[in-house]
């Protein structure tokens, strides 16, 4: 199945300060990879700060193609999901397709899914089109999304599942984060220590 181009639209300001279009092209950061069929990751702006620069450069995807934000920046991506095969999922080497995108180190060891993965980082999601399965460390707390859905993802071991029939497109922006601002050392990333119950 052909996967979806995106029209990307940058503005900025001439000489005289009059705002302008800059570029007006199809996206053309994606990663689709082998050991992750059926789901392709299409970039459209990285900041590697905060504040963001809106007088920058105006092409800011390139480079390698990884899963998390720069140091104290953010990416705004689109991810698309083809409906998966049980069968196929179950030969797939999770690590292996992490690892192509800079993020071996992410993967969950010995989840329910091969794919499940955490990042130090806020992401915003917005389920597009489609629908899909976030899948959360136990199965009771999963979640089914559908179109118009929103998600904060805040640092937790999940996975996407698409087992529908139809393509899911989400929109997600990552924003590098820490545990909370107060934490020093070990503490600002990983999952949060808490207290016993």
């Amino acid at each position: 199945m052909k996967m979806t181009e995106f029209r990307r639209v940058v503005t900025g300001h001439d000489a005289t300060g009059k705002a302008i279009i800059e570029s007006d092209q199809t996206a053309s950061q994606f990663l689709e990879r082998p050991n992750r069929p059926g789901v392709r990751l299409t970039n459209f702006w990285i900041s590697d700060g905060t504040p963001a620069e809106y007088d920058g450069a105006t092409e800011t995807c390139v480079g390698d193609f990884t899963l998390h934000p720069p140091k104290n920046g953010s990416v705004f991506r689109v991810v698309e999901f083809q409906p998966e095969d049980p069968e196929v999922m179950a030969t797939l080497d999770g690590p292996a397709a992490f690892a192509e995108m800079g993020a071996g180190a992410n993967i969950v060891q010995g989840a329910r899914h091969p794919f499940m993965h955490r990042t130090d980082s806020v992401d915003y999601a917005l389920v597009l089109t489609g629908e899909i399965w976030m899948l959360m460390d136990d199965e009771e707390d999963d979640v089914h999304l559908k179109a118009g859905d929103v998600v904060i993802q805040r640092g937790t071991n999940h996975a996407w599942s698409n087992k529908g029939t139809e393509t899911c497109i989400i929109m997600f922006v990552l924003n590098d984060g820490v545990t909370t601002r107060e934490a020093s050392g070990a503490a600002r990333t990983g999952i949060p220590a808490r207290a016993p119950a």
